[in-house]
């Protein structure tokens, strides 16, 4: 099973997805934001503010408890295989 461990959304929604075999990938969801469930990624702050990890992957929290039963997530195994292998940005502004 694939596994996220963290994320890093960035501008242009990117996510920089660091998972658990220590792959670093970076992903694209702009063909989402608007769209359905995914209208809620259009505020800017509401993307990056509640962007997180559950269940393994990546999650953005709807009600702000953290609460796996309501929130959006992204199938691991498409992020992972669809994803461009990228170098840790963390490390390159350290």
């Amino acid at each position: 099973m694939t596994e996220i461990v963290q994320v890093l959304p960035l501008e242009n929604f990117d996510l920089i997805l660091y998972f658990v075999d220590g792959r670093i990938k970076k992903y694209n969801i702009s063909h989402l934001v608007g769209k359905g469930v995914f209208s809620v990624l259009a505020d800017p702050e509401f993307y990056r503010s509640r962007c997180t990890i559950m269940n393994h992957t990546v999650a953005w929290d709807i009600s702000g408890q953290y609460d796996p039963s309501t929130c959006i997530d992204l199938d691991p195994e498409v992020l992972y295989r669809d994803g461009v292998d990228v170098k840790d940005p963390l490390e390159e502004s350290a």
